[in-house]
């Protein structure tokens, strides 16, 4: 019998009981966090090592580039930008991705030829890992289930060589501007555009193959770009996040073919929107994850907060600013069968 979302929240309620002991309050104290957050961390890493992370998370990380090349070869917006006065540097484990190591005193990143023209795109190297993982062709029907605004679904379209076909959704009116402008700067001609809610999906019975499920989150992951986040999740805006996640990994897992896959990903390191999400649909259908190989990432957690998740999640990465220079991140690949 399928559990309700509802009952599923009340179940891993305990999820949301957490005490700061007088270490993590000291240190919360010291880097500027919540100190229920630093209690999480210490749970999930030990005290040591969260401390590195706190640390780590004072200093932004490098810019880093994505090459489209649907538009240009990437040796050759390398020496391109390179005259400019900029140096990219070759990330060995993604295909597309550089890190800006130089820059010249203008134009910014943002504002070459080249940035307008959509030979690239400004984005995170962890951000970069769901749409190859999800690893979709050009026969593929795929879904990006939170679209805006555009990174992944550029990067998907990029991966299909413009074939296909990639449906974008973005219930927001404002963010799907940004998700319309970064389509049409890449020059990607396989997307088709759909302003609604992802509960509207349930309605269109179209086959999907392969869906890519980057939820709405706390960013907890981004902290080193956006210090407010330190402070700016309080533990019921999390418990909020992960009902609303748990209702889009149900959608998701629900219109994808037998036989399909699903991303589901997240800029956040919070168990309670990361595996704890996915164990629904594992609990709930039977959902198999698959082992993700090739990224200096750590695995998925199987236990936090003395509630125990399936031991399967351990195939999903994790990415932290103090051991693999990237974002924070959570990737987990999910095969429906």
């Amino acid at each position: 019998m399928v559990m309700t979302i509802e009952n599923y929240v009340k179940k891993y309620n305990n999820l949301f009981t957490i005490s700061p002991s007088l270490k993590a309050i000291s240190l919360a104290s010291k880097y500027k966090f919540l100190s229920y957050m630093v209690e999480r961390y210490i749970k999930i890493m030990g005290e040591e090592e969260t401390e590195d992370f706190l640390y780590s998370c004072s200093f932004p990380l490098k810019k880093s580039v994505r090459c489209n090349d649907l538009l240009i070869e990437c040796n050759k917006l390398e020496k391109i930008m390179e005259n400019k006065g900029f140096k990219l540097e070759k990330v060995s484990w993604l295909k597309h991705g550089y890190i800006v190591k130089q820059y010249p005193s203008k134009p910014s990143l943002g504002a070459t030829i080249e940035y307008l023209s959509g030979y690239y795109y400004i984005q995170g190297l962890a951000s970069m890992v769901p749409p190859y993982v999800l690893d979709p062709n050009e026969n593929d029907l795929v879904l990006d289930m939170a679209a805006a605004p555009g990174s992944k679904t550029t990067q998907l379209a990029q991966l299909m060589k413009n074939k296909g076909l990639i449906v974008a959704v973005e219930k927001s009116r404002e963010r799907i501007k940004s998700l319309y402008s970064n389509v049409n700067r890449m020059k990607i001609k396989n997307v088709v555009l759909l302003r609604a809610d992802a509960r509207i999906l349930r309605k269109l019975n179209i086959p999907f193959n392969k869906i890519l499920l980057d939820v709405p989150c706390s960013g907890e992951g981004l902290i080193p770009e956006d210090p407010s986040r330190k402070t700016k999740t309080t533990i019921e805006d999390l418990k909020i996040f992960f009902q609303n996640q748990l209702e889009l990994i149900d959608i998701a897992y629900n219109i994808l073919e037998p036989g399909g896959i699903l991303v589901y990903s997240s800029c956040s390191i919070a168990p309670e929107e990361n595996e704890a999400v996915v164990n629904y649909i594992i609990e709930n259908y039977g959902a198999k994850t698959d082992k993700i190989y090739g990224y200096p990432a750590t695995s998925g957690i199987t236990e936090f907060n003395g509630i125990k998740f399936d031991e399967s999640l351990r195939n999903c990465i994790r990415f932290y600013p103090h051991k693999s220079g990237t974002e924070g991140f959570f990737v987990c690949k999910i095969i429906k069968e």
